[in-house]
């Protein structure tokens, strides 16, 4: 895969990277102090490999410009329907049924490992559906933040508990305006 653009804002919840391919939006990675270190994180992918991603940047994208408008409503606490094409082919098969099924998880709510496991048709794969969600490259987008362990707490998240506690909470707030 090939990121062809990418650009980077600043939002109340940090650096935001959006970077695309041809096919659509690749990545979405959130949450760092600085311009450099989100440069990083899209370049790096979660998997920790230094360059792994090639990036150009690019502010005057059309799909790059769309979603960084969706993103900065989303980050200030707008509900927003992610209605933008997707690159979902970084994920395994089953990788991109558990991501296809998270995007159905309407904005202030959350689902469970297991109810995503019971969609795609595999009742016993909550650990695996966890590791999906680990690997999502479309943070917000994909709201694996909004998946939560069946006795409700919160799970896991590879950003990070405190993001995923901010933006549940955010959500439920700009729900009850």
């Amino acid at each position: 895969m090939t990121i062809t653009n990418y650009t980077c804002f600043e939002s109340s919840f940090g650096w935001v990277g959006v970077a695309k391919s041809d096919q659509g939006l690749t990545r979405v990675t959130f949450g760092a102090p600085t311009e450099v270190a989100i440069k990083d994180r899209l370049r790096n992918g979660s998997h920790g490999k230094r360059g792994l991603y090639p990036l150009t940047r690019n502010t005057l994208d059309p799909e790059l410009l769309e979603a960084v408008e969706l993103l900065t409503k989303y980050f200030n606490g707008v509900p927003v329907d992610f209605d933008i094409k997707l690159d979902l082919g970084t994920g395994t098969p089953f990788q991109q049924r558990v991501w296809e099924t998270a995007l159905r998880i309407p904005y202030g709510t959350v689902q469970s490992y297991g109810w995503i496991a019971q969609e795609i048709g595999n009742p016993n794969a909550m650990r695996a559906v966890g590791g999906a969600m680990g690997a999502n490259p479309l943070a917000i987008i994909v709201p694996c933040h909004r998946v939560v362990r069946s006795d409700g707490g919160l799970g896991g998240y590879a950003g990070g508990l405190h993001w995923k506690r901010k933006l549940l909470t955010m959500e439920r707030k700009s729900e009850a305006v």
